[in-house]
């Protein structure tokens, strides 16, 4: 009879250490914070206000443009990392190309429901007088949220002509992170 009550005993121990074990596992999980932003929770375009426009009309120095996201899901999600960018070019010569990436280190941004993050372009223009095959003309950009494959196609609206380094290592032209 003590065996027997023993075992019970050691059974409802059991069965409440893994019943213990299980709230702390589903707290974890709850705990586990928000999810990706996919490119459907997302709204992007380029920030045109004031201070925000690239300086395309000089040409002695970089100058940077820079895209925003929106969240406009009804969830909170998260974006970490380089968005894909490809400029379309204007030219028949132009192509496309597919901006590098800065160095810098990507953090990850916890967007709320309709809130906003951008990320920096950074470009090199030139002169309009610039050899042809040494400009690139944008047209558009193709923008790719990080780690998606779906991408928002955006009108340059900015005007002037890129200094062309389509095939650089480390072209003048560059993107920075997500929230940098």
């Amino acid at each position: 009879m003590k065996s027997k009550l023993t075992a019970v005993a050691l059974a409802a121990v059991v069965a409440a250490g893994t019943a213990a074990a299980a709230v702390p596992a589903s707290a974890a999980s709850a705990k586990a914070g928000p999810t990706r932003c996919h490119t459907a929770d997302l709204k992007a375009g380029f920030a045109l206000g004031g201070d925000a426009a690239p300086e395309m009309g000089q040409t002695k120095k970089q100058t940077q443009a820079y895209v925003w996201f929106t969240n406009r899901s009804k969830r909170t999600c998260t974006l970490s990392g380089f968005a894909g960018v490809d400029m379309v070019g204007a030219q028949k010569t132009d192509g496309t190309w597919s901006l590098a990436r800065s160095s810098k280190k990507p953090v990850k941004m916890v967007l709320e429901q309709g809130a906003t993050v951008d990320f920096g372009i950074t470009l090199l223009p030139v002169a309009k007088s610039t050899p042809q095959k040494e400009k690139f003309v944008p047209a558009k950009f193709l923008v790719t949220p990080p780690n998606e494959t779906k991408h928002f196609t955006l009108k340059w609206p900015f005007g002037g002509q890129i200094l062309k380094q389509d095939g650089a290592t480390h072209p003048a032209t560059y993107l920075d992170p997500v929230g940098l």
